[in-house]
């Protein structure tokens, strides 16, 4: 991190992203990505450094410490390149492009920090790479030679640059769209084809998919709930038991936050025990959802507290007192990764009495040697309570009252501490993705906070990042900025449409018809159906992707497809729903290719080959209490619900028809399918059950 002591100021001092404000005060001529930027670039014939990162990435920190914050490499950088600072989580256009790049370009994936070299013409890059040290060790040069080499080589070898541009050009324009096959099915196989890639690759012992680092990956976790609960009368026993044993192993684990509530972004290691200690908004709403639907479909405790507590947490340390979600907290606290988070055992025998102690060191691994940098121990759950009841000869229940107060006492002590630094921009997408889970959550586990929360998330955006019938993609001190992208979009028509699920407001379904629309209108692949990630009057890049797989987020492409389903068939509405089968079909054949890598697009294509369940409630706020609670009660992945009360007005388009002919009425259709209106509560119970699964089953 910059010193407070500042020499130095460069362009990134009048910029809102906390991550470029981190390196305003860097000797390197940093530019933001702007037009001024470029054209220095090819007035000068100078290569662009284009370097990516964001404000909680442990290893950006390192390279800006060791290289950035250097005189001597600064003036390496100043004298040979046109420097760019990008913040991906501002620009994810530009990080999607070059990290694909990248792959074409090392053979092997990217990450961050990103270090892209690129000619000056038309910022085609020619050689990149992440991390690069200050000085040469483990097999990697030091980044002052790395930066004289790629100079030296641009002056000499400009034709052979010419010919691989060329050829990185031409890589990127197969990538275009192409027209959907002609006459193709959309095959329920597709489904079954992601269930048998999961099992192979499906880590037994410890949950999750694939070894150290080891990620969450959420979209397969909600693809094996659904898989589930795709058949309520033959349910996916096997499917049901991987999502399981991954979230209870996540659960006990280090990448879950023991004592504070939420999840880290990943484990180093493939047991869960030692997380890379950042927290990220979109994880902790992705993992709220599953917890939440975890609990509703299992009845397990754990992952009801899980669950709870992760919401807790969003709102106690992410939510701002405007309303919107803050993006992330570093790895880091007092140039330490982790430090705020580990604990020696003297310092737990400090805050602890004696039976708390006893029971703790056990509970959570204290007994073990230390699992963080051989002197400090970072909290997992070892041994239940029931176990420590048996091994200890005390009450269970004794056993967690002492375990619960334990918490307390420890995480009262970590507030005392430095805190690591918090990302207060606020993202629209990564919003949408939380309002959602917020109000998913607030809703099945009775948390009326949660979902008053998100009503004020959803406040904000409307109010700061909504502005003449367009989208802004961040906004910093109620400063709203940049063009909006897909994810912005389609994560906030879903998360709308979920919170008017929770609790009905006459606003919601008409923002999300507007967002919808504005979809539609600027960011449709017309000739070839699905949408692209940047709109039509977008600036122009290197490549206009049309994204289809789920990488750390869902695919913006598969929550789009699957939420103009749902509003196509709440309204009525053959436009949004041929938008949605459009998509389908277009981004089918890359479906097709890896079914397991696009779990997002294949909740679109379930709901498109077995229709949503919409379930429009009409009556009274009061009277509806009994019928909502009876909706929500199992877990059924394919329903959508509203309560509207009697005293909505300006009803879209097939609601204004759905009235009140009882105290309450419930209309309710499977796709195009929908029965005579139902008066009683009791007739509502065989309708519902045909289509949702719980515990008891």
């Amino acid at each position: 991190m910059s010193s407070t002591i500042a020499p130095h100021t460069n362009r990134l001092i009048d910029e809102t992203s906390p991550y470029l404000l981190q390196h305003a005060h860097n000797p390197v001529d940093w530019f933001p990505w702007c037009a001024e930027a470029l054209e220095k670039a090819r007035r000068e014939d100078k290569p662009i450094l284009l370097s990516i990162g964001y404000s909680a990435c442990h290893w950006c920190h390192v390279m800006e410490h060791e290289s950035f914050e250097d005189e001597e490499v600064a003036g390496v950088m100043n004298a040979l390149y046109v420097c760019i600072k990008v913040d991906r989580e501002e620009r994810p256009d530009l990080d999607r492009i070059y990290q694909t790049a990248h792959q074409m370009l090392a053979q092997r994936p990217g990450g961050w920090p990103l270090n892209m070299f690129l000619s000056p013409d038309d910022q085609t890059p020619f050689f990149g790479g992440t991390y690069f040290p200050n000085t040469a060790r483990h097999g990697m040069p030091a980044f002052v030679d790395v930066l004289r080499r790629i100079a030296s080589f641009y002056r000499e070898h400009r034709g052979e640059i010419g010919e691989q541009n060329a050829a990185v050009r031409n890589a990127f324009r197969h990538m275009e769209p192409t027209a959907p096959e002609p006459g193709a099915v959309v095959s329920p196989e597709l489904l079954a084809a992601a269930r048998r890639e999961l099992e192979q690759h499906f880590d037994p012992r410890d949950g999750g998919w694939g070894g150290a680092p080891k990620f969450p990956h959420p979209s397969s976790i909600e693809r094996c709930l659904r898989q589930w609960a795709s058949n309520p009368a033959a349910p996916d026993r096997g499917a049901l038991a991987m999502a399981e044993h991954t979230l209870r192993a996540m659960a006990l684990g280090g990448i879950y936050d023991q004592v504070g509530g939420g999840f880290c972004r990943y484990s180093v290691d493939q047991h869960w025990m030692i997380p890379h200690f950042e927290k990220m908004l979109y994880d902790n709403a992705q993992l709220l959802m599953l917890y939440s639907d975890a609990a509703i479909a299992t009845g397990d405790d754990l992952f009801r507290r899980v669950a709870t507590e992760t919401g807790e947490w969003l709102m106690r340390e992410m939510q701002s007192p405007e309303g919107g979600y803050y993006s992330s907290l570093d790895a880091d606290s007092q140039g330490h990764e982790g430090s705020f988070y580990v604990w020696t055992k003297g310092e737990l025998r400090a805050i602890l009495s004696d039976d708390e102690y006893r029971v703790t060191a056990l509970h959570f691994g204290l007994d073990h040697p230390a699992n963080f940098e051989n002197e400090f121990w970072h909290l997992h759950v070892c041994r239940s309570g029931a176990d420590l009841s048996v091994a200890i000869g005390i009450p269970e229940k004794q056993v967690n009252t002492l375990i619960e107060s334990a918490r307390r006492r420890i995480f009262a002590a970590r507030e005392r501490r430095v805190r690591p630094g918090r990302d207060e921009k606020i993202l629209a997408s990564w919003n949408g993705l939380a309002i959602k889970a917020m109000a998913h959550a607030g809703r099945f586990l009775g948390r009326g906070d949660f979902v008053d929360s998100a009503r004020r998330a959803l406040n904000f955006v409307h109010t700061h990042l909504w502005k003449d019938g367009r989208l802004l993609a961040t906004c910093k001190d109620s400063a709203g900025r940049l063009n909006a992208y897909l994810d912005d979009y389609a994560f906030l028509i879903d998360g709308t449409l979920e919170l008017a699920q929770a609790h009905w407001h006459d606003g919601d379904l008409a923002f999300a018809i507007e967002l919808s629309e504005t979809l539609l209108d600027h960011y449709e692949d017309r000739r070839h159906g699905a949408f692209f990630f940047t709109a039509d009057d977008h600036e122009p890049l290197i490549h206009r992707p049309r994204p289809a797989g789920d990488d750390a987020l869902p695919s913006g492409n598969g929550v789009a497809a699957l939420a103009l389903l749902r509003l196509g068939h709440i309204l009525g509405d053959a436009h949004f729903l041929a938008a949605a089968e459009s998509t389908i079909r277009a981004l089918y054949p890359e479906i097709a290719r890896y079914p397991s890598g696009h779990n997002a697009l294949l909740a679109a294509v379930e709901e498109y080959i077995y229709p949503t369940q919409t379930v429009i409630l009409r009556g009274s706020a009061e009277t509806m209490k009994p019928w909502v609670k009876r909706c929500q009660h199992r877990y059924a992945p394919r329903r959508i619900m509203l309560a509207i009360p009697d005293t909505a007005s300006n009803l879209p388009g097939a609601l204004v028809s759905r009235n009140a002919k009882n105290d309450v009425t419930a209309y309710i259709c499977t796709g195009h399918a929908c029965s005579a209106p139902i008066t009683e509560l009791d007739a509502l119970e065989p309708v519902l059950a045909d289509s949702e699964i719980g515990v008891h089953d």
